[in-house]
């Protein structure tokens, strides 16, 4: 009985186990669609494109006539009358009415409002576009870090297992008397570097999946489906003017802040329409009772009023508007065009990083590869004495340079081709996510 109880609890743990939920694997698609679902920067984003249309209702509303309505009850102390005929004021009288009014500037300023409203909704659309292109981005490089981190690991590792048969190796060799001691020390000590880089590697790579996760917006465990696209399967890249062109097309900052020209143009219109009378128009119905009836009462009344309104002093405030009006159209123009040769210079700056680690891959490759045949032919000759342990610690050295080199370039370079598409405004486009 005592070993059946074990048994059995070894029995349902195993069956718990084999049950339990496996982590959740997620592709660079997956992560872009959960990150845009959940990013609160990206709801803000959605929030002032809501807002920018109830701006646009409101600017919609003040073109249109308003009608309303009113009603009026009163209650006299007394009923007074002239001779006992004619009644001067009656017990109690109540009115009601219905009102359509409608006031706008003759210098059309209503018009250039709701130019403008709907001038700011478009750009809060293009400024929508920027925060998920950042996002995709900031995603895109938190997922390569996390590739790069576990590639690290495997590169330290494996840096571990070379270290321990070149040590085992220094102390078989020692025991027969073939090497001193020093050469046992030097590999004992490379390795116990070794085994550091790898505990280093290892946090790493816990950081960078919880900067991810951060990101992205995920909990719970998970890991990262790899993506490694062939290098010589890429085509050949047009001229740096072409992903100018593009740039300068497509951009969501540059289409963004070319509204913001276009707004502050009409919003100096909209200034200068304070120099312009206000036109006023209303049109009344109203209906009067009284109780008792009165001979003068007039118990329907339908009139209209027409009324001009200019503001000849208001202390300068009109003037002060015009000029800061003027002023910030002139700081949009400034902006955009600072802007478009900053995004002309980002364009330049992805297009040759791609051209450089391009071509810098494929020279890795060829030095992982010469590495790796030296540090094979260097272990031999150190088995056989043609070698002492410092070219064994420097045919590794090598090799975990050129490991290193490789894995950086590879992720630094998705991260180039991904950057040149967040340079050129077509990332949301080629994630292919909405």
């Amino acid at each position: 009985m005592k070993t059946v109880i074990p048994c059995l609890s070894l029995f349902f743990i195993l069956i718990f186990s084999t049950l339990s939920p496996a982590a959740e694997i997620y592709t660079l698609e997956d992560l872009y669609r959960i990150a845009l679902k959940r990013s609160e920067k990206v709801m803000i984003s959605e929030q002032r494109l809501y807002m920018a249309e109830r701006q646009k209702d409101k600017a919609i509303s003040v073109l249109l006539p308003w009608l309303s309505s009113f009603g009026e009850y009163k209650k006299y102390n007394e009923e007074k009358t002239r001779d006992s005929t004619f009644i001067i004021q009656p017990s109690s009288a109540s009115s009601w009415g219905l009102k359509l009014e409608r006031s706008f500037s003759l210098g059309g300023k209503e018009f250039y409002a709701l130019r403008m409203a709907q001038e700011n909704t478009v750009k809060a659309r293009f400024d929508l576009t920027t925060e998920k292109e950042s996002l995709l981005f900031n995603v895109a490089s938190a997922y390569y870090e996390l590739l790069r981190a576990k590639e690290a690991v495997e590169i330290a590792k494996a840096n571990v297992e070379r270290l321990k048969k070149h040590r085992d190796a220094a102390e078989a060799r020692l025991k027969v008397g073939e090497v001193t001691k020093t050469a046992l020390l030097r590999a004992e000590a490379e390795l116990s570097s070794a085994r550091s880089e790898f505990v280093r590697a290892s946090n790493n790579l816990k950081l960078a999946k919880a900067i991810l996760s951060r990101v992205v917006g995920i909990e719970g465990d998970y890991d990262v489906a790899e993506s490694k696209p062939d290098i010589e399967e890429q085509p050949e890249m047009p001229d740096v003017s072409h992903y100018k062109e593009i740039a300068f097309s497509k951009r969501p900052e540059l289409k963004s802040a070319e509204l913001q020209k276009v707004i502050s143009e009409h919003r100096v219109k909209y200034t200068e329409g304070s120099y312009f009378p206000n036109l006023k128009l209303e049109a009344d119905y109203v209906r009067n009772e009284t109780d008792p009836s009165t001979f003068s009462l007039i118990k329907e009344q339908i009139y209209g009023i027409v009324r001009i309104e200019f503001p000849i002093f208001e202390g300068g405030l009109r003037r002060a508007e015009l000029r800061e009006s003027i002023a910030q159209k002139k700081e949009a123009e400034l902006f955009y065009e600072d802007l478009k040769k900053n995004v002309g210079i980002e364009v330049e700056e992805s297009y040759l990083e791609v051209i450089t680690l391009r071509e810098t891959i494929k020279f890795l490759e060829d030095e992982v590869k010469f590495a790796k045949e030296n540090y094979r032919a260097v272990s031999k000759q150190f088995e056989f004495g043609l070698a002492d342990s410092v070219d064994v610690m420097d045919a590794n050295t090598l090799l975990l340079t050129a490991e290193k080199n490789l894995s950086n370039a590879k992720y630094n370079y998705q991260l180039s081709l991904l950057r040149l598409r967040r340079a050129t405004g077509t990332l949301l486009e080629m994630a292919r996510v909405e």
